[in-house]
């Protein structure tokens, strides 16, 4: 596909969703004023802000993935799941709050991460990476909760224009935040399959907004991880050992909205819980 954006126009357009993102006042998406960009375009757009991020001090944690389910994909124009970046400042304790007012459109996705302990790089297998590489990189397995926000308009009060993938990719595919639990699933109970039958029930509110099981997540969420290493490989940034990766939803986005309280029971693996104020 290739750039077809000036090295000036991608810093200026990271610049503004980083301005978006401190005063919570949204920016134009990329695609509208530049319909034709590309996947990569957007991509580059998101490492200049990871880049400005790290510049300020922000400290990379890990990586997260979207867009794993195919009606997502479906959705959203697309025939690949995404991926952005975690940032230590990202980091929401379990039981923590956000306020709504620090956000533009704040929503919550159901998710497992995924905490290395080896460095996961595809080329030192030497053949195609599997699921049992994954586990056989990972310390431990985790409940998660996954803060999406928009940093540009979803939809443009001007015209009525929706965002694209392009302009979700742009926007660090969505990231906002990462809350993670406190009971482990160890790498046996994740391989011998628990994983895929491990779920959780959303409740906002005391009432249940979202179910799902490991499994919506490309029939196994450690192939979440198989393809964002692969992905990352191609662009030259490894997953290494003591970051937490993000392995995908598998239930849809849910809205926060000030004086939500949300309460995730994932059964034998704990709770987790925010609040919106």
């Amino acid at each position: 596909m290739g750039l077809t954006l000036s090295t000036e126009q991608i810093a200026l357009l990271a610049a503004e969703h980083e301005e978006a993102r401190r005063t919570a006042v949204p920016c134009d998406p990329v695609t509208r004023r530049f319909p034709d960009i590309t996947l990569d375009d957007a991509y580059a757009i998101q490492a200049e802000w990871v880049r400005l991020q790290v510049a300020n001090g922000a400290v990379i944690k890990g990586h997260k993935i979207g867009l794993t389910s195919r009606a997502m994909q479906i959705a959203m124009n697309i025939d690949e799941p995404d991926f952005g970046a975690l940032l230590d400042h990202m980091f929401i304790p379990n039981g923590g709050s956000i306020a709504a007012a620090d956000h533009l459109d704040p929503k919550i996705e159901v998710e497992f991460a995924f905490v290395l302990q080896d460095d996961l790089v595809p080329h030192a297998f030497g053949r195609e990476l599997t699921t049992d590489d994954v586990y056989a990189a990972t310390s431990h397995v985790v409940p998660a909760l996954e803060l999406i926000d928009a940093r540009s308009y979803r939809v443009h009060p001007d015209d009525g224009r929706t965002r694209t993938v392009r302009d979700t990719i742009s926007d660090n595919a969505a990231n906002s935040g990462i809350i993670v639990g406190d009971e482990h699933i160890s790498v046996d109970e994740a391989r011998n399959g628990d994983l895929r039958w491990a779920g959780a029930i959303a409740y906002r509110n005391g009432v249940v907004e979202e179910t799902g099981l490991g499994a919506g997540v490309l029939d196994d969420p450690a192939m979440g991880i198989v393809w964002l290493a692969n992905r990352l490989q191609g662009i030259g940034i490894p997953l290494t050992a003591g970051e937490t990766i993000l392995a995908g939803s598998f239930t849809r986005p849910i809205d926060c909205r000030a004086g939500d309280h949300f309460r995730v029971d994932f059964g034998y693996l704990g709770a987790l819980t925010l609040d919106v104020t």
